[in-house]
């Protein structure tokens, strides 16, 4: 057996996804729930979260940035700075 290098998380939210989204001082500026957006990444279908992990440093080896648009679609009313 090899050495762990990566941890996939796939969780089923259920329709029942969680964010908040936060200033640079840690002020929540909007928050959501319902399905999993868009931009999350994998094939999710609205129900899934699915994140890979690399070990070594923690980053989320499939994550794109969201766009503005993007994520103005799940947080209308936050502020943009």
């Amino acid at each position: 057996m090899g050495k762990p290098t990566t941890l996939i998380i796939s969780a089923k939210c259920s329709d029942s996804f969680y964010a908040e989204l936060h200033d640079e001082d840690g002020v929540i500026l909007n928050d959501y729930d319902g399905y999993v957006p868009k931009f999350m990444p994998g094939e999710h279908f609205g129900d899934y979260v699915q994140l890979t992990i690399d070990l070594a440093t923690g980053t989320i080896l499939n994550w794109k940035t969201p766009t503005k648009k993007q994520l103005k679609e799940v947080f209308p009313e936050a502020e943009e700075k």
